[in-house]
């Protein structure tokens, strides 16, 4: 298994991406940290305890809180092996001129502030040790504007530019950073929402983890800086 023995961070992992991705990394081996804003929510989705995995509720909006949180839980120095930062939101709806100061910084923190905590709190450590992976998850969508998701599609953007960013910072020094470009993701939420859309052609979860598994894995070590669409059928 690919990832015995490594400690792989997964925030998000409540909602139906981040669940998929730790069922992942757990069939391969990996001691997982799984971090989500909503505590209920973590145990509802992952009832008990394990030895094999911890749970962390934080808001990772919060600097100081998510360092001090991910601090206690990867005590005595040691670093995590794998980050994957899939916490994020959505919004549609208004034009850019029509956008609200609560929309723009709701986006700006889910979509980029998490990832940017998230980095500061565990990329040192992984500088230290010489190795480790970060993946990112922006948008197919974010590739350029589109209308009526200005905000989204502008603080996806940012997430891609701080992966391609990391990448190069980060060159030589063990660290790789890769980004998912996803399209529609295939959840229930979604189906909800578009319910004349035909999923066929959207991305189901598990095949997005794959991606994610495969960029944290060693076979990865010479990928950095890609930004890889996964976008189904289309």
């Amino acid at each position: 298994m690919r990832f015995t023995d490594k400690t792989v961070v997964v925030t998000g992992a409540a909602g139906n991406l981040g669940q998929a991705v730790a069922a992942a990394f757990a069939a391969e081996g990996a001691q997982l940290i799984l971090v989500d804003v909503d505590a209920a929510r973590l145990d509802e989705v992952y009832p008990g305890s394990s030895a094999r995995r911890g749970k962390l509720a934080v808001d990772l909006r919060d600097e100081a809180a998510t360092a001090a949180a991910l601090a206690e839980v990867l005590p005595d120095g040691r670093a995590c092996d794998v980050l994957c930062a899939i916490a994020g939101g959505f919004h549609m709806g208004e034009a850019v001129h029509e956008t609200s100061a609560e929309v723009w910084d709701l986006m700006l923190g889910l979509n980029a502030q998490t990832l940017l905590n998230a980095v500061k709190a565990l990329v040192p450590g992984m500088v230290a040790q010489g190795q480790g992976r970060v993946v990112t998850v922006g948008a197919a969508a974010a590739r350029s504007g589109v209308a009526g998701m200005g905000a989204y599609t502008a603080t996806k953007s940012v997430v891609m530019r701080l992966t391609e960013a990391m990448a190069g910072e980060l060159a030589g020094k063990g660290v790789t950073v890769n980004a998912v470009l996803p399209s529609i993701i295939d959840t229930p939420q979604n189906r909800a929402a578009m319910p004349k859309a035909d999923p066929a052609n959207w991305v189901a979860p598990a095949d997005l983890a794959s991606v994610v598994t495969f960029l944290a894995s060693a076979e990865a070590r010479a990928v950095s800086g890609a930004l890889v669409p996964v976008t189904g059928g289309r």
